[in-house]
Formats: structure tokens, sequence, C-alpha cells
């Protein structure tokens, strides 16, 4: 479902958004670029909160892959 809605930006910025925009389809061109934004935005916070979880657990995760190297058979 689709909702009107109103913003303010700057004037530069619209002037942009309307020499990129897909056959002057603004309204397309501001919902993917958000759709992106997003994304990305979304993305970053789940990689955060990964690199916090393997930073916790990298002294375990470490022990772990050593321990692995020695069932290795010397080639």
């Amino acid at each position: 479902m689709k909702v009107r809605t109103s913003i303010a930006v700057d004037k530069r910025l619209l002037e942009t958004v309307d020499k990129l925009s897909d056959k002057g389809d603004r309204s397309g061109f501001v919902e993917a670029a958000l759709r992106f934004y997003i994304v990305q935005f979304v993305g970053h916070e789940q990689n955060a909160k990964d690199l916090e979880i393997i930073n916790r657990r990298a002294d375990d995760l470490n022990e772990e892959a050593l321990d692995v190297l020695d069932y290795q058979v010397a080639l």
C-alpha cells in the first residue's frame, strides 16, 4: 500500500533526483533510494553485531582452530 507524504529537501538535491530519475519518476527514484539505504543500514548493523560476537569469542575460536590443525595430515 502506498501512502502519500511530503518532505522538504535541498533544491539542488531535488534537481539531481529529477535528472537521474527514469522518465521523471521522482517518487519511484526516491523510494528506490530509500530501500537501498535501508538495506545497507540494516546490513551494517548486522555486520557490527556479528563482528562483536566474533571478537567476544575470538580466543575460543582460535583455540578450536589450533586444535583442528592437530588433526591435519602432513603432505
